[in-house]
């Protein structure tokens, strides 16, 4: 059997035919932001699909899932997404099925990436797991009781925005020092620019979190207090987040988490520290099993088994 994988992104727009095991045989994309209203996107999508089922003979497929920014579970709706061209409220659900009677299951790009690791990953063993992804910003998915937390309003799980610093660094949701603030890409060249600026060097042009890793694992001292910072920030984070829903592991995921060592050292150090002691040795700290290149388009694939 087959389903559709269908990630938004504010410039493209990625699919993939996957197979129930988590193969992706095809993939597609057209460009997210040439769009500013939703039936044509929607028209070239399901014309993209069509293509990709046809090429491969592929006469029925279960459903389509989508990952998106904004993405609401219970309504199908993408939410007044901020980095999208097509603006308000987007009803994918009512107009895929214009073109094509299977299910169509949305919800964000995080929460789909955590089901993802459940269906087709490392969490295939477990219940109750954390993920969190670090990027451009940070996100998370929660899964509980094999099902994933969507809250009241479907916008469940956004650790990312938990406060870790009051009224500290400016975040882009308007409020001031959540975590990815300090433990995004971004989040870590500023506390790196920080650490520069404290030991009187030049702060380099275009750095960027993966050189400032590189930088680490060639035993630059600076660049190793950044993580250390950084890891102690999110071990925190990630040691709160055990007291209210005692996961049996926390998946990481994304460019920063592959640093290895400088990260992953200090973070297994810090989680420690912080964890609540009747949790000792309960919760492991893993790495997701996906490819990166692959997460996303399986996350939102694997979405579809939400409605079995």
């Amino acid at each position: 059997m087959y389903s559709i994988g269908i990630d938004i992104g504010g410039t493209n727009t990625d699919m993939g035919l996957v197979r129930n095991d988590g193969t992706i045989i095809a993939r597609s994309t057209i460009p997210t932001n040439a769009y500013t209203e939703l039936q044509p996107y929607i028209h070239d999508i399901m014309d993209c699909i069509a293509k990709l089922m046809k090429d491969n003979n592929v006469e029925k497929i279960e459903g389509i899932g989508i990952g998106a920014p904004n993405g609401n579970f219970y309504t199908g709706c993408v939410d007044n997404a901020p980095n999208l061209t097509i603006k308000g409220v987007l009803n994918f659900e009512q107009e895929m099925h214009k073109y094509m009677d299977v299910p169509v299951v949305l919800s964000n790009d995080a929460n789909a990436a955590a089901y993802g690791e459940m269906v087709y990953g490392g969490a295939k063993d477990l219940d109750n797991f954390i993920m969190f992804t670090l990027g451009t910003g940070v996100g998370s998915g929660i899964v509980l009781d094999g099902k994933l937390v969507h809250g009241s309003t479907g916008g469940a799980g956004e650790l990312g925005h938990c406060i870790l610093v009051p009224n500290g660094r400016q975040c882009s949701c308007g409020r001031k020092g959540c975590l990815e603030t300090y433990t995004s890409a971004r989040g870590i060249v500023q506390t790196y620019c920080e650490q520069l600026r404290e030991n009187g060097k030049p702060i380099p042009e275009n750095i960027d979190s993966k050189a400032i890793g590189d930088l680490a694992n060639q035993g630059d001292p600076i660049a190793l207090k950044t993580w250390e910072i950084v890891a102690n920030q999110l071990g925190l984070a990630m040691a709160n987040s055990v007291t209210f829903s005692a996961p049996q592991a926390i998946f990481l995921m994304g460019g920063p988490t592959k640093v290895g060592d400088p990260l992953l050292k200090p973070l297994q150090k810090a989680f420690d520290k912080y964890l609540l002691n009747i949790f000792a040795g309960s919760c492991q700290i893993r790495m997701s099993q996906l490819k990166a290149n692959e997460v996303a388009i399986l996350g939102a694939a694997a979405l579809i088994k939400m409605k079995k």
